[in-house]
């Protein structure tokens, strides 16, 4: 019995340890279909996430490559006036999300209106079509960030539901059987004891009144 737990085999034991046991298998059940959904779930984000991933990874480079190339082809004094017209405040305001128990996270943005331009008469047309590119990407950079941010917490939330369902599974539901059944044998072998001690003192006593 090196499994079992340590408790005294009384039949008020073994009444709470079976109570105990039917609390822990459902127990197993809810986390295991818990765990089952969490699964889903993450395999969707996932797939959004890698979607994600590859049209940030396609774009990005060639907005980047545009500002580059605006500065190589016009003086970088004037790009870097033109960029300063184009400072726009940006407000980003953290929300969460409850998804299968986990606070996802959620960015809302706002940008303020641009307050001014600059001349396109003497920037390069790269950095026309960098900014315009920089404003299409943006967006998908920061849903890309809460997709990263999801995964890394719903891939935490799946390694901690699935050490409790194997705790569960392996060692708390399979000690208290053990224990179970190790206090129920303990208690029958006893009532067959008392039963055997109770027949020979009814036998002892039939021989002493016939004496």
């Amino acid at each position: 019995m090196a499994n079992a737990m340590n408790i005294n085999p009384t039949r008020m034991e073994l009444l709470l340890l079976r109570k105990r046991l039917v609390l822990a298998r459902r127990g197993h059940k809810l986390l295991k279909d818990k765990l089952d959904g969490l699964m889903r779930v993450f395999l969707e984000v996932q797939d959004d996430y890698r979607a994600h991933r590859r049209e940030v990874d396609a774009e990005l480079p060639q907005v980047l490559k545009g500002f580059v190339l605006a500065e190589a082809t016009a003086p970088a004094s004037t790009t870097r006036e033109a960029l300063d017209g184009l400072r726009r405040k940006l407000t980003v305001t953290p929300h969460t999300r409850r998804v299968m128990s986990v606070a996802a996270p959620r960015l809302e943005i706002a940008l303020d209106p641009m307050a001014g331009g600059y001349s396109r008469l003497h920037t390069s047309p790269d950095l026309d079509g960098a900014v315009q590119g920089l404003e299409r990407v943006f967006p998908k950079l920061l849903k890309l960030a809460e997709l990263e941010e999801m995964v890394r917490l719903l891939a935490a939330e799946i390694a901690r539901t699935r050490r409790r369902v194997n705790a569960l599974e392996h060692t708390m539901i399979p000690r208290m059987t053990e224990t179970a059944k190790y206090i129920a044998s303990k208690l029958d072998e006893n009532e067959r004891s008392n039963t055997i001690r109770l027949l020979k003192i009814k036998e002892q006593r039939l021989i002493e009144a016939r004496s």
